[in-house]
């Protein structure tokens, strides 16, 4: 299959890329940078085409009427960026996704999108606990990708706008599949971590995303700062299952994938930030040598704090993955210790190669 994968020099892109190769399938991946795709530069398959799509509509054009099915992983997903530049969030989760989305109405193409866990927003028991039996009941985070409504803060925390622009690309799509017009599948992935997340920073360079602030913390220096003293909980997803589900998206056996939208994450990886870090402190010291006397310490900080006026999050989130279980046979490998340990492995050997 000719597949267009834009995104393809990002975290998820690059290992998403790696394997549609590993498959068989011809690749052209555009990206602005393609760092994470040097190892593939080489390959008879692979095309990369450093661009802004935003400066590349018409090209695009083209690269979408010569492929079988378009992958559209573009994104702004740093929550500090929804802070500090909610406009360009807004333009490209929305408006530029929503150019590539209509080309692939115009010329018949099969439209693989990428949405964001962001949709859901906040759980019931962050908004209402007093009215609640049980507000830690995980049943209360359990995110459906046909039935959880969505929860989101008021306008004046414009953290929302990214899952705002995600959640209204979601619609449209399926208006445009309402009317037959589209053959498309959304994901929600959930936290996906693993070698070539992001960069590390060392102290004091700028505001990664959580596992990278702390692996930078690690091997850099500086403490591990918890935004709101890191009560908020996540399920942590290893890249390598993440990419096995996608490749079924790919494939769609029977078309069972056809105006689907697909939650792909690992429930059973649930931890708090908090704990996150602790764990992360732990495996460095039993796995990779760390010094346990020279550990980061753990620094409690305001969301303003770390990442300026307008922040908001939410407190807990679990995909309920039944349907890809049941329409794709899938489900995770990786358990939380050895999705965390195998994530910072590559970022050890790494420095130690420096």
């Amino acid at each position: 299959m000719k597949i267009l994968n834009l995104g393809a020099g990002g975290f998820i892109g690059s290992h998403l890329t790696t394997r549609l190769l590993a498959e068989g399938h011809q690749v052209t991946g555009v990206d602005i940078n393609g760092d994470k795709l040097d190892t593939l530069a080489a390959h008879h398959r692979f095309t990369y085409l450093g661009r802004d799509i935003r400066d590349a509509e018409g090209e695009l054009a083209e690269l979408i009427a010569a492929s079988d099915l378009v992958v559209d992983l573009i994104a702004h997903a740093n929550p500090s960026l929804y802070v500090s530049r909610p406009l360009d969030v807004f333009h490209l989760n929305f408006s530029e996704n929503l150019k590539i989305a209509e080309t692939c109405v115009r010329q018949g193409k099969r439209l693989i999108q990428f949405s964001s866990c962001e949709v859901y927003g906040k759980t019931v028991a962050s908004i209402v606990p007093g009215l609640l039996a049980n507000p830690d009941d995980p049943d209360l985070a359990l995110f459906a990708e046909e039935s959880t409504p969505f929860i989101l803060g008021p306008v004046n925390r414009h953290r929302w706008i990214y899952s705002c622009a995600k959640q209204l690309l979601e619609r449209v799509l399926h208006a445009y599949g309402l009317a037959g017009e589209l053959i498309y599948t959304i994901i929600r992935p959930f936290n996906f971590i693993g070698p070539r997340i992001d960069y590390l920073p060392r102290e004091g360079e700028g505001v990664p995303r959580v596992f990278s602030h702390f692996m930078g913390a690690l091997l850099h220096g500086g403490p591990m700062r918890l935004v709101n003293g890191g009560r908020q909980r996540r399920c942590y997803t290893y890249i390598d299952d993440a990419v096995d589900c996608l490749l079924r998206i790919v494939d769609n056996p029977g078309g069972v994938c056809d105006r689907q939208i697909f939650n792909i994450g690992s429930p059973a990886n649930e931890i708090s930030i908090k704990g996150l870090a602790l764990l992360m402190q732990e495996l460095y010291v039993e796995q990779f040598g760390g010094d346990p006397f020279a550990l980061p310490p753990l620094l409690e900080v305001s969301g303003e704090e770390f990442y300026g006026d307008g922040y908001d999050d939410s407190d807990r989130r679990i995909p309920d993955i039944s349907k890809a279980e049941h329409l794709l046979n899938w489900r995770p490998r990786f358990d939380l210790r050895r999705t965390v340990a195998d994530s910072m492995r590559y970022y050890v050997e790494q420095a130690r190669q420096r």
